[in-house]
């Protein structure tokens, strides 16, 4: 968070105050996605308005639950992408798709309580078995859940279905070019075809069912590559049956300068980072708020201050069907890694390293474009996204 993204959300606090506690309210943009949260429960309403307080101290041993989480459901790939550790290879941890029924036991601890859910890490998630179980649990809380996919698993009927049957809020397919060969110069072994096809036949569905989610969103990239096809991508996207395309700057983690030199755009203004010759120039106007309201659950049950951290060098401890996510969440172990990263981040690797840090800008989308009308998720009343009467169900 920047430090004028910190102000701004101190000077509105009152108005927000009385949105959240008072009307059950809370209008906010996750990454140029927007969100509409209403008929908020009373759970949920306490829980931002203890978050709020750490705008002014973040407290090590925070009185609230994460507002914002991240679920790693795989950290195994299809693809090659050169700047990713997954996909470089660096990656140390064990290939794996998360257990289904840590899912839903961290599900049903933090999701009265989440407002956003990002069912990805470093891996494709769409890779995952038993998908369609994870939507569905998740459906059973009123959050807004996002799944982030480079579309090659959208060739299979099952995950269509399941996507269609228990649909995430947004639908994020990442495309970095107009053509195979754009594309592939980033995403390495990439098909054009399976994605967009499959878009397609996810929105016909949504058609027959006159359903409004998943909302499908084109992510695309800017790279030296591909800055060429850029004036062309709102059209691209609007043909193939796209409601939302969001521009994005090439955000980079754990990678020396000379891993990505050639990847930056000639036109600065789609660069994440300013530069003094191969070196990105440092800023200080960022605060840290990962630890403290935006945790990573990690595939094998790892629990992360920040998904950063890609070979979890310092985490808040693992959740077992014997220690819950409250025990580690709340525990002295996290409190200890918040010291760290509040206090000395520079003695992380990771925090010096840090992709959002450095950026000038306050997201890493920069621009986007509503291509069927205004995008909005609505989150919060039964029979929209993020809700389902259905109790969990039994996962074994």
């Amino acid at each position: 968070m920047k430090i004028s993204e910190r102000l701004r959300g101190l000077v509105r606090s009152p108005w927000l105050t009385y949105q959240v506690l008072l009307r059950g309210r809370y209008d906010f943009t996750y990454d140029l996605m927007p969100v509409h949260v209403h008929q908020m429960g009373a759970a949920k309403r306490r829980n931002l308005a203890k978050a709020g307080t750490l705008l002014l101290h973040r407290q090590l041993h925070p009185r609230n639950w994460p507002l914002h989480m991240q679920f790693e459901l795989t950290n195994h790939c299809d693809l090659h992408c050169p700047v990713c550790p997954t996909g470089s290879g660096k990656l140390s941890r064990r290939p794996q798709a998360m257990d289904v029924e840590l899912f839903e036991r961290v599900w049903r601890e933090v999701g009265p309580n989440l407002l956003t859910a990002s069912l990805w890490g470093w891996g494709e998630p769409l890779l995952h078995p038993r998908i369609a179980d994870i939507l569905g649990i998740a459906s059973t809380q009123p959050v807004a859940t996002l799944v982030s996919t480079n579309g090659q698993s959208l060739s299979r009927e099952t995950v269509r279905q399941a996507l269609i049957d228990h649909p995430p809020t947004y639908l994020i397919v990442c495309l970095d070019g107009l053509t195979d060969a754009t594309n592939q110069v980033y995403r390495r072994g990439a098909s054009l075809q399976p994605a967009i096809e499959g878009v397609s036949r996810l929105a016909a569905q949504k058609r027959e069912r006159h359903q409004r989610y998943p909302i499908l969103h084109m992510r695309y990239i800017v790279m030296k590559h591909n800055e060429h096809e850029l004036a062309h991508a709102e059209e691209f996207a609007r043909d193939h049956d796209f409601d939302l395309l969001t521009i994005r700057t090439l955000l980079i983690t754990d990678a020396s300068p000379g891993d990505h030199q050639e990847l930056l755009p000639s036109e600065t203004q789609w660069r994440a980072y300013d530069y003094q010759g191969t070196e990105r120039v440092r800023r200080r106007d960022y605060v840290c708020q990962q630890p403290f309201w935006f945790p990573t659950l990690f595939s094998d049950g790892t629990l992360m201050p920040c998904d950063q951290d890609s070979d979890a060098r310092l985490p808040f401890g693992v959740v077992t069907p014997e220690r819950s996510f409250a025990e580690l969440w709340f525990g002295s172990s996290a409190a200890a890694v918040r010291r760290v990263i509040r206090d000395s981040p520079d003695t992380l690797l990771t925090c010096r390293h840090c992709p959002f840090a450095d950026q000038p800008a306050e997201a890493g989308s920069v621009r986007a474009y509503h291509l069927r009308g205004p995008v909005v998720a609505e989150v919060g009343v039964p029979g929209t996204a993020g809700w389902s009467e259905r109790p969990s169900a039994s996962c074994g």
